[in-house]
């Protein structure tokens, strides 16, 4: 039976391509403190079908190519959604900060 593993996809930038991320607490042998582990995979995804945040299954196979040994099996359970932002921070103009002395003399100005 071939390796199967479930886990979380983390990057579907790459075309046919994901990287799934897979957390396994394990504990220290010495210290016997739990502490978690985390392993990323590449797997083939021929369709394209998964979207960052899926829960995936992928089995072991013949490699694709040098870092790509695992195919993707099913969508176990899609993401609920991801937040985006509208605009880059760095692109909102932003009013300047107005000193205690300028809006002494815009006060007075007035009068």
């Amino acid at each position: 039976m071939a390796k199967t593993l479930i886990g979380i996809v983390t990057s579907d930038k790459r075309d046919k391509t994901i990287t799934v991320s897979i957390a396994s607490r394990e504990t220290h042998p010495l210290y016997r403190k739990q502490y978690t582990k985390t392993r990323k995979y590449t797997a083939h995804d021929e369709k394209n079908d998964a979207r960052i945040g899926d829960k995936v299954e992928i089995v072991a196979c013949r490699p694709f190519s040098k870092t790509v040994t695992f195919n993707l099996v099913k969508v176990i359970e899609r993401s609920h959604g991801t937040v985006e932002l509208k605009q880059d921070v760095n692109e909102v103009e932003l009013p300047e900060k107005v000193g205690a002395d300028e809006v002494a003399a815009s006060e007075e100005g007035e009068n």
